[in-house]
């Protein structure tokens, strides 16, 4: 069987925690910033675990991590 191949804009947005979860940044945050509250601007600004619906389609584009 030949290798699965991972996607390639999936490896540069998401990372593998040590406990199995999945990290990425948040969303909203291109444009439109002037409509969003200060406070959902600033708890955005790091990396955030994935809810168990999206990080199931994530883990799909990453086999081998």
């Amino acid at each position: 069987m030949p290798k699965m191949k991972t996607k390639s804009g999936a490896k540069k947005r998401f990372r593998v925690t040590a406990s199995g979860k999945i990290s990425g940044s948040a969303a909203f945050l291109s444009h439109n910033l002037r409509r969003r509250s200060q406070k959902m601007k600033r708890q955005a600004r790091g990396t955030m675990i994935l809810h168990d619906a999206d990080a199931r389609i994530v883990r799909k584009f990453l086999p081998y991590a």
